[in-house]
């Protein structure tokens, strides 16, 4: 059996202002505060001697292969990403950065933003541009039926409002 695994496909490469401020304060707080404080824990723990079983040496050591991971993720993402700043011109329709309140048939209603793949962890109401419920509702109108395939099965909804603002 092989440990092979095939490429994930590519993200989109939108994001809403509020996501790109958010990950560039990521990225600033990584390297401004976070990177120099664990490099003076890994320096005064090298400084106690044998490194080889300084618990404290290498948790630092490992901590700052992580930032210095994720600091090379945020700026290549960063600079791919087209940051959506203005809204469209047809409201009417679902797209980038929509508020779409969805009703199911049992008459319960939620409310989703449509938002790139990097800013899902700021907010629970967020869904992917690349989710299949968001690839659904792409340029469909208030009132419109939508089928959205999910694990349990196929479920309807339909769209109640569509809404651009700031979140």
């Amino acid at each position: 059996m092989s440990r092979y695994r095939p490429p994930s496909p590519p993200k989109s490469a939108y994001i809403t202002q509020e996501g790109a401020q958010a990950l560039l304060a990521e990225l600033k707080y990584l390297w401004k505060e976070k990177r120099p404080a664990v490099t003076e824990t890994v320096r005064e723990a090298a400084a106690q001697g044998d490194r080889s079983e300084n618990a404290e040496y290498i948790y630092g050591k490992k901590q700052l292969r992580e930032i210095d991971s994720r600091v090379r993720y945020l700026e290549k993402r960063l600079e791919v990403c087209t940051v959506v700043d203005r809204f469209p011109s047809d409201q009417s329709r679902v797209f980038f950065g929509a508020w779409v309140s969805l009703e199911d048939e049992e008459g319960n209603v939620k409310e989703y933003r449509i938002v790139g793949p990097d800013e899902l962890d700021h907010h629970a109401d967020y869904i992917s541009i690349d989710s299949p419920v968001a690839r659904a509702l792409l340029k469909k109108q208030e009132g419109d039926e939508v089928m959205i395939r999910l694990a349990a099965g196929e479920k309807v909804y339909f769209i109640e409002a569509i809404d651009y603002r700031l979140a």
